[in-house]
């Protein structure tokens, strides 16, 4: 006599190992996706699961962000467009001290010093930065992003960005190109040259550009361009295109005798459009901050020594953990012993949705960092598990043009122990060495951690 009415059909439920054992005789099951919450987090959850604002408080925080409209509208010095004063860095990632700062956060500080005239010699630089004789501070202190090291002196030149919705506005340095730049830590004379070069020359022209064209729709430009095969943080080809058709004419009124120079240089750079999608995603994700009781992350950042992130309820204070070390592809001989841990503000364009979060429409960008195309796509369907909403705006064709996962919220991220995927540049860690490779990098889950325990116990 059978012992059971009816076949059986099993629910397993976490580790694989009996589903597969099941799978292996042909009996019928339904695979449930759990995983444990993070460790240490079940007080917390409870406590911020409970709170009666945190659903309205993320819907408002949520709306605010998709509903933001970057527009890319000047061009201009940071003196003038921050009132950054002469002897004040600003740096990618969280607040650091010279003491604590990676190689490449070095090397790019010490490139800034020969650069204002600040410093003679290199030697002459690391005395002053290590004596506390200029002034450090956080880029996302002062609305501003920073691919990389990130540093930003008073003569560099920066995309402003304005929310045509919520009236914020946003600023990123200019992009120098791959190879040896001063956001990777190199600081050499042809990086000084470039840079002196885009404050006399790129920066005006594009400047008087805009003046001609008007305000470019960043977040129209960044929908088509996931469509044409980017995903806006290390695949920029189609956005850096579509961004120079859009300008080229006005270029060529505004400043005839450079353009073709202006646009020769940014037409061999496939990741010049990186940093105003970085400042639009930095006035977007700047839209929803300061909802009492939102658990949404607002920035996520690194300063090549610090993974930190920024939450909506608790207002500009970081949360950090270590930073780790990108697994990725090398350029020429280096490797892994090469690598700087994980740095840059280029991680708003995850906060904001897209890099990572948008690898499934930019089945290429595993060629940049590694993995294969499926991995891509796994990536993006992962981030969905974290995420609050869906972009209306940037779709995905590969996904039946579902919009891209958008909206990290700490309380998901800390259920389900998914953490944020982030793809990346990898720095040489000896400052002066510049880029050694690209790849994928997790962050540090303590940092979410930290996080959740502030919105549930600091009241």
């Amino acid at each position: 006599m059978s012992l059971l009415p009816v076949d059986p059909h099993v629910v397993t439920v976490g580790a694989d190992l009996l589903g597969q054992a099941l799978d292996a005789q042909a009996v019928p099951r339904t695979a449930v996706d759990w995983r444990p919450p993070l460790p240490g987090t079940a007080d917390a959850l409870a406590r911020v699961l409970a709170d009666p604002r945190r659903a309205a408080a993320n819907e408002a925080a949520v709306a605010r962000l998709l509903s933001a409209r970057p527009q890319l509208v000047d061009v201009r010095p940071a003196a003038d467009a921050l009132g950054l004063p002469r002897g004040t860095f600003l740096h990618a990632g969280p607040p650091i001290t010279w003491e604590r700062a990676s190689g490449p956060l070095r090397g790019a500080l010490i490139g800034a010093m020969l650069l204002e005239g600040l410093a003679a010699t290199v030697e002459e630089a690391e005395r002053s930065l290590a004596a506390g004789e200029v002034t450090l501070d956080s880029c996302h202190h002062h609305r501003t992003v920073g691919p990389m090291a990130g540093v930003v002196s008073p003569s560099m030149w920066l995309f402003e960005v304005r929310d045509a919705e919520h009236g914020g506005t946003a600023y990123c340095s200019l992009n120098e190109g791959l190879g040896k730049v001063l956001r990777y830590g190199a600081y050499g004379p042809e990086v000084l040259d470039r840079l002196r070069w885009m404050g006399e020359v790129l920066g005006p022209a594009l400047r008087d550009a805009l003046r001609i064209s008007g305000p470019v729709d960043l977040r129209a430009m960044i929908a088509q361009a996931l469509q044409m095969g980017d995903e806006l943080h290390n695949r920029n080809r189609a956005a850096t295109s579509l961004f120079l058709r859009e300008l080229a004419p006005a270029l060529v009124e505004a400043a005839p005798a450079r353009a073709a120079e202006v646009l020769r240089f940014a037409a061999g750079n496939d990741h010049f459009f990186l940093n105003p999608a970085m400042a639009a995603g930095k006035v977007s994700t700047d839209a929803a901050r300061g909802v009492p009781g939102s658990s949404l992350v607002v920035a996520m950042a690194r300063n090549g020594t610090d993974f930190g992130v920024q939450v909506s309820g608790l207002g500009d204070r970081w949360f950090t953990g270590p930073a780790g070390v990108p697994d990725g592809l090398y350029l020429g001989a280096y490797g892994p012993d090469d690598a700087n841990p994980d740095i840059g503000d280029s991680t708003i364009t995850e906060t904001s949705g897209l890099g990572g979060f948008a690898m499934a429409a930019a089945p290429a960008i595993v060629r940049f960092v590694g993995g294969e195309v499926g991995d891509a796509i796994t990536a993006t369907r992962s981030m969905y598990e974290i995420t609050l909403a869906e972009h209306p705006a940037y779709q995905i064709p590969g996904l039946g043009f579902r919009g891209t996962p958008v909206g990290i919220d700490v309380v998901l991220v800390a259920r389900t122990g998914l953490l944020p995927v982030v793809n990346t540049g990898i720095a040489g860690r000896v400052a002066g060495t510049g880029q050694v490779g690209a790849g994928l990098v997790s962050p540090p889950a303590e940092a979410f951690i930290a996080a959740l325990n502030a919105l549930a116990f600091d009241k």
